[in-house]
């Protein structure tokens, strides 16, 4: 698979992703307290088989999971799969140490990163991402949707994309008309510098942001937030829709 920059050749997508699975999920109650959140089921399946669907649509062919919370149960359900290995966090690591301690296991090149606790409905979600990809300009690539194509999800909106898709931060104004939706792609460069540390991916975004490396997708279908309990019946009524149940 292949994709195409606007100012250059095209470029390869990665084939490599991590799927961000860590997370105690406590948004979801009692319904994470016996099961890992990316173990609840969404139309008939794990939400973590919808994330290894969506990396494969991408073409990933070797995925890193990270765990910490009930993770045993995880790497019980992907036993035997050879294209998956694990970055366990003996701590808690939140997003961004999450990357950085998974750094050696995703290599030097560029690589997907997803949530586990998203559905996207509609056309591909990685394919824009693929498509947008241009290492020479970007550290980071996020693919974002428009609040208005968003479900379950109550915050008032993360960025502005402009023109020439430079997302930029909310700040202080009271709503942004684009959400972060849980994937992106990003060069291994971008964690050079941070620690395996407890720390929010924001921070290794917003140094990418002030280096003018920082750029926006956009997916152009459905999202579910799939945080809290109302989410996941969100997200089957989404699939519903879609015919995917």
């Amino acid at each position: 698979m292949t994709a195409h920059s606007m100012t250059g050749p095209a470029i390869a997508a990665p084939d490599v992703a991590m799927i961000l699975c860590a997370g105690r999920g406590t948004r979801m109650g009692a319904l994470t307290d016996a099961r890992p959140k990316p173990m609840l089921p969404v139309a008939g399946r794990p939400l973590i088989d919808h994330a290894l669907a969506r990396a494969g649509e991408g073409g990933a062919r070797r995925i890193v999971v990270n765990l910490h919370h009930l993770g045993a149960q995880i790497r019980a359900h992907l036993a035997g799969r050879a294209d998956v290995s694990f970055s366990e966090e003996a701590e808690l690591l939140e997003t961004g140490g999450g990357l950085v301690a998974a750094r050696p296991l995703l290599g030097e090149a560029p690589f997907y990163a997803l949530n586990a606790d998203a559905i996207w409905t509609g056309s591909a979600p990685l394919a824009p991402l693929a498509a947008a990809w241009d290492p020479a300009r970007m550290d980071a690539l996020l693919l974002m949707v428009a609040r208005e194509d968003a479900r379950a999800h109550t915050r008032p909106g993360d960025f502005f994309v402009g023109g020439d898709m430079r997302p930029v931060r909310r700040g202080d104004r009271a709503a942004a008309p684009f959400i972060y939706s849980g994937a992106q792609i990003m060069a291994p460069r971008a964690l050079d510098g941070f620690r395996a540390e407890a720390f929010s991916a924001n921070a290794i975004w917003d140094r990418a942001l002030a280096r003018g490396r920082l750029f926006a997708a956009i997916h152009h279908g459905g999202w579910v937030d799939v945080g809290t309990p109302a989410g996941l019946a969100e997200a089957e009524a989404a699939l519903r829709a879609e015919g995917a149940t």
